[in-house]
């Protein structure tokens, strides 16, 4: 099996270095290019792509800047960024960028080995904690009107609220009593009727629409405190 071909774009070198032999440690990956800025991503994936581009969102010139520049001119470039921003609007920036994963350096090397291979294999990645996180930052809340979520079976979206709550497939499984290979196949289907592609964005429609419950309940309960006490 071929090696899976690794660039590293961080402006921290010896951070850059940890990376390169924990993913040489693992095997099956090769290390092809390194860089600490955005003018070296782009110079990276232009001058010999990589399988899989590891992007730090703040180095000089902007991560997420060049994120959207790498995927504007080569739109089959796998990024994923590996950086220490848990902020909800970074991950929602480039999971809709075009980033096919998301993943924190504190990320344990075996994991890491792990997330590369499943995204190079075609799957998108982000931490369950960073899904939740995501939701507390909050969506603007979509306008009036039927929700994608309505589209959703009950049990769809019982697993799509435990997602939500940053369960992963394992976890749901064990909380409904139900084999991982079903919610991973409940996972596509909701997917699909939600039109999203990895399940950041799922958690972030099922929290838009809640939204109106929520201002629907507020109302209620002024309009409640606003009646005359006889």
């Amino acid at each position: 099996m071929d090696s899976i071909r690794v660039a590293i774009v961080d402006d921290h070198p010896l951070f850059r270095a940890g990376v390169t032999q924990s993913l040489l440690e693992s095997g099956g990956f090769e290390v092809i290019a390194q860089g600490g800025s955005r003018d070296d991503a782009l110079r990276v994936v232009g001058d010999r792509p990589p399988d899989i581009l590891l992007l730090d969102v703040s180095i000089p010139g902007g991560g997420l800047d060049a994120l959207n520049a790498i995927v504007t001119r080569h739109p089959g470039q796998k990024v994923v960024m590996l950086t220490v921003s848990e902020s909800g609007g970074d991950v929602a920036r480039a999971m809709r960028g075009g980033a096919r994963g998301y993943v924190l350096k504190g990320v344990e090397a075996g994991s890491l080995a792990t997330i590369l291979a499943n995204i190079a294999a075609g799957e998108r990645y982000v931490s369950p904690a960073l899904s939740a996180r995501l939701l507390s930052d909050g969506a603007e809340p979509q306008a009036d009107g039927r929700s994608p979520v309505d589209a959703l079976d009950e049990r769809q979206r019982r697993i799509l609220d435990l997602v939500s709550a940053g369960l992963s497939n394992k976890e749901i499984a064990i909380e409904l009593d139900l084999h991982e290979k079903t919610i991973k196949h409940q996972m596509t289907r909701i997917f699909s009727k939600l039109a999203v592609s990895n399940r950041t964005e799922a958690a972030m429609v099922f929290r838009d629409s809640l939204q109106p419950t929520a201002h629907s309940a507020a109302a209620a309960a002024d309009s409640r405190r606003a009646e005359p006490r006889g």
